[in-house]
C-alpha cells in the first residue's frame, strides 16, 4: 500500500480525481433510503485516504489554490440559483417564511457556540459542528475563510492545518443525524402536535385547487387539446370566427382550411360549409359538444401548426399575485398548456388558485402566439438553450471578488465578506439582473449544477485531504462524543422551535409549514419526505423562499461560528 499512496502523493491531480470519484461513488450506498450523499462522503473518502496513509508515514497534501478556486465557483453557483428567490422573500407571503429561515439559523448558531464553549471543544470545531448539525456543506469554506483572515486568532500551540482537521472532524461527526434528524422532526412533527398533515394538505388541496403532481408520473390526459372538425352545422356555418368565439368562449380556432388552402384564424374570416377547423380548448370542451361543428377528422394539413416551448419568467408587478384561475378567459386560453412552475429553482404545485410571484418561471407547450401573448403579459420569454454566457460569468466572479476585497476596521483587526462571500453577492445580483433582462447571461440549470456540484465535492474532497493527516493526533473518545452531543442538540432544537412559531403564532397549514421547515433548514430531504409521509405535495408550497435564506444565512455563519467560539 505504500507504493501505492507514493504514487497518489506523486501525482496530485490523479489523487484528487480518484477522491471525488471514489465520494460520488460512496454516496450512493444508502440503508432505507438514508445515505452520506457525495459531499459528506468525499470528507469522510478524503479523510481516511489521508489518514491511512499517514500510518505509512505518507503524507497527502493538496494545493489550496485548487482548493479556493473550487469553493469559490461553488459560492457563484449558490448565488445564481437562490438570487431571485431571495429578493423575492421580502415581501407578502414570503416574509414569514423569511423569518422562520432566520429564526432557525440564528438557533443553530447560537447553540453550536455555546455547545462548543460549554464542552470545551478543540478550535475548529464550532464551525465543523455548524456546517455538518445544518446540513450545510459550504460553511466549511467560511470557517476556513474565518482563520485565514485573522477574524479568528489561533490558540497558542495551535496551526491553521490542525484548526482545518478539527473543522473536517466536526462536520464528519455530526453531518449524519444533521441529516436524518431534520427529515425525522420534520415527517413527524404534526404528530407530536396531534395533527393530522394529511388532512390539512386535502383541505389546503381544496380550497387552491392544487393536484397532488407527486403521483401523476407519466400520463396520456392533457388538459388542453387540439382537433380537427368538418364543418356541417348550420348554426355555426356564416358566422366569422369573432362571432363563434363571442358564441362559444370556451373554444379557440386555430386554423381553417378551405379546399386545402390554409387560411389561419383572422378573427374576421367567415366560416363555411365544408371548411377544416381546426379547434382547441379543454378536452372536456371538445368531447361534450359533438354538434357544434362537425365530425372529426385527421386532416394533416389543418393540424400542422406549429407547437412553441419557452420558459416564461414573471416580472411584470400586475402579474405579482395574480392567481392562475384569472387566464380563463384570455385569448391565449386553450392554445398552450402549463407544464411546471418552478420558484427559486423548485417546482411548486400547481393548481387553480396557486398564485404567481415575481420571477417564478412558467414552463410552457403551446401554440407561438399563445406563448408570445402570454409572456407580454407576465414578462419575459425564453427559449431553452444549453449554451452558457461566459462573459457574464466571468464578470460575475471579478466583480464577487472586488467585492469580497472592501474590508471595514472594526477594533484591531477589519472584517469583510471575503472572495466567498463576495461572490456569493455577486451571484445574487447577477441571477437577480438577468432574470428581469433576460436576454444576456444565460446560465443553464445544468451549467450552474456543475459550478455548485464539482465546486462543493472537489472542494470538500481537499479539505477531507488536507486534514487527514493531523486528525490521528488529535481524536479521542471523549471529544467525538461531545461533538455529536453538541451537534445533535443545534439540529434537532431549532425545527421544532420553527414549527412552534410557524404554527402557533402564524397560523401557517401544517402540511405547509412542514416545508417551511425544511425550507429553514436548506433541505430538500425533508419536504421530500414529508410529501411522502402525507400523500401530497403541498409541503413543497412552503419550502423555496426558506430554502434561499437560510442557505445564504447557514453559508456565512460558518464564519460566525468560528469568530464567536
Amino acid at each position: 500500500m505504500q507504493a501505492f499512496f507514493e504514487f497518489l502523493k506523486a501525482n496530485p491531480y490523479i489523487l484528487l480525481f480518484f477522491t471525488v470519484g471514489m465520494a460520488v461513488y460512496v454516496g450512493k450506498f444508502n440503508v432505507k433510503g438514508y445515505g452520506l450523499g457525495m459531499v459528506a462522503a468525499a470528507v469522510v473518502v478524503g479523510c481516511a485516504l489521508a489518514t491511512w496513509a499517514s500510518t505509512y508515514g505518507v503524507k497527502l497534501q493538496l494545493d489550496n489554490f485548487a482548493k479556493s478556486l473550487f469553493y469559490y465557483l461553488f459560492m457563484y453557483g449558490v448565488g445564481l440559483r437562490v438570487g431571485p428567490s431571495f429578493f423575492n422573500s421580502l415581501k407578502k407571503d414570503g416574509l414569514k417564511f423569511t423569518i422562520l429561515a432566520v429564526v432557525c439559523s440564528v438557533m443553530g448558531l447560537v447553540l453550536v457556540v455555546v455547545g462548543a464553549k460549554m464542552f470545551g471543544l478543540p478550535p475548529g470545531a464550532a464551525g465543523g459542528i455548524l456546517a455538518g448539525s445544518q446540513t450545510m456543506s459550504a460553511a466549511i469554506g467560511t470557517a476556513e475563510m474565518a482563520v485565514t483572515q485573522g477574524a479568528y486568532k489561533l490558540p497558542a500551540g495551535c496551526n491553521a492545518e490542525s484548526v482545518s482537521a478539527m473543522i473536517a472532524l466536526g462536520y464528519g461527526v455530526t453531518y449524519i443525524w444533521g441529516t436524518i434528524g431534520i427529515i425525522l422532526v420534520c415527517k413527524y412533527l404534526p404528530r407530536w402536535w396531534g395533527l393530522d398533515a394529511k388532512q390539512a394538505a386535502k383541505e389546503y388541496e381544496e380550497d387552491h385547487g392544487v393536484a397532488n403532481v407527486d403521483d401523476s408520473g407519466l400520463t396520456g390526459y392533457r388538459p388542453a387539446e387540439l382537433r380537427a372538425y368538418r364543418l356541417e352545422s348550420t348554426q355555426t356555418a356564416g358566422q366569422t370566427i369573432a362571432q363563434f368565439r363571442q358564441r362559444t368562449p370556451q373554444y379557440r380556432i386555430i386554423n381553417v382550411v378551405r379546399g386545402g388552402e390554409v387560411l389561419g384564424a383572422d378573427p374576421g374570416i367567415k366560416l363555411l360549409a365544408g371548411d377544416v377547423i381546426a379547434l382547441g380548448g379543454r378536452l372536456e370542451d371538445l368531447t361534450s359538444n359533438m354538434g357544434l361543428i362537425g365530425p372529426e377528422v385527421a386532416d394533416a394539413t389543418a393540424l400542422n401548426i406549429p407547437i412553441d416551448q419557452a420558459e416564461v419568467l414573471v416580472t411584470n408587478k400586475a402579474a405579482d399575485g395574480r392567481v392562475l384561475r384569472d387566464f380563463r378567459h384570455e385569448d391565449f386560453a386553450g392554445q398552450l398548456q402549463l407544464l411546471r412552475i418552478e420558484r427559486g429553482g423548485v417546482p411548486i404545485p400547481l393548481g387553480a388558485d396557486t398564485s404567481l410571484l415575481r420571477f417564478d418561471v412558467l414552463f410552457v407547450a403551446g401554440l407561438k402566439s399563445a406563448v408570445d401573448k402570454l409572456a407580454g403579459m407576465l414578462g419575459k420569454v425564453a427559449r431553452p438553450s444549453t449554451t452558457t454566457d461566459l462573459l457574464t460569468l466571468s464578470v460575475g466572479m471579478v466583480l464577487g471578488l472586488l467585492i469580497g476585497q472592501i474590508n471595514v476596521p472594526i477594533g484591531s483587526f477589519s472584517v469583510g465578506l471575503g472572495n466567498a462571500g463576495g461572490l456569493l453577492l455577486s451571484g445574487i445580483f447577477v441571477s437577480s439582473i438577468v432574470s428581469r433582462l433576460r436576454f444576456f447571461g444565460n446560465t443553464p440549470n445544468a451549467a450552474r449544477n456543475i459550478l455548485e456540484d464539482l465546486g462543493l465535492v472537489t472542494f470538500i474532497a481537499i479539505v477531507g485531504i488536507n486534514a487527514g493527516s493531523t486528525l490521528l493526533a488529535q481524536l479521542t473518545g471523549k471529544i467525538a462524543l461531545f461533538i455529536f452531543l453538541a451537534g445533535f442538540i443545534a439540529s434537532t432544537l431549532p425545527p421544532i422551535l420553527t414549527w412552534a412559531i410557524g404554527y402557533h403564532l402564524m397560523k401557517i397549514n401544517p402540511a405547509v409549514l412542514m416545508g417551511g421547515v425544511a425550507g429553514a433548514r436548506s433541505h430538500s430531504g425533508p419536504a421530500r419526505e414529508a410529501s411522502k409521509e402525507i400523500d401530497s405535495s403541498v409541503p413543497w408550497v412552503g419550502f423555496p423562499v426558506g430554502y434561499a435564506v437560510s442557505g445564504v444565512l447557514l453559508t456565512v455563519f460558518g464564519y460566525f461560528a468560528m469568530v464567536f467560539s
